[in-house]
């Protein structure tokens, strides 16, 4: 069965997978006031550190990426026959997430973390 007839049956008999499979996404995110400056979480569950990018500009923090299907592309089998999906929920895709914080990024400290899926950003303002 070609993989076009396999979207097609997706399409019609289960819609919200394709959905699921073709929308971005953004990672969630939790935004803290700390006493020396702000600390931020990002939900990156699955995601590899090394497929990270953090840029700052003024007030404005960007964060993209990629998650991969390690699982498939550890054993091997992301081009076989067994591989296609039966149910997909979880974003395999490229993300991007902006968020505006009431700082001067550019002259604060920023430190990254990356720690059980989480990415830690703390920014400490500099006056």
């Amino acid at each position: 069965m070609s993989k076009d007839l396999i979207r097609l049956m997706h399409a019609l008999f289960l819609p919200g997978v394709e959905a699921a499979h073709s929308a971005p996404w953004q990672p969630n995110t939790d935004i803290y006031r700390t006493a020396d400056g702000w600390l931020v979480k990002f939900e990156l569950a699955g995601v590899r550190a090394d497929d990270i990018d953090l840029q700052v500009l003024v007030n404005r923090m960007t964060l993209r990426g990629i998650r991969r299907d390690n699982v498939l592309e550890d054993t091997g089998r992301q081009h076989t026959p067994s591989a296609i999906h039966y149910r997909m929920e979880i974003s395999y895709s490229t993300f991007e997430r902006s968020l505006e914080l009431p700082c001067d990024l550019s002259r604060a400290q920023i430190e990254t973390e990356f720690r059980d899926g989480m990415l830690l950003v703390r920014i400490i303002p500099q006056s």
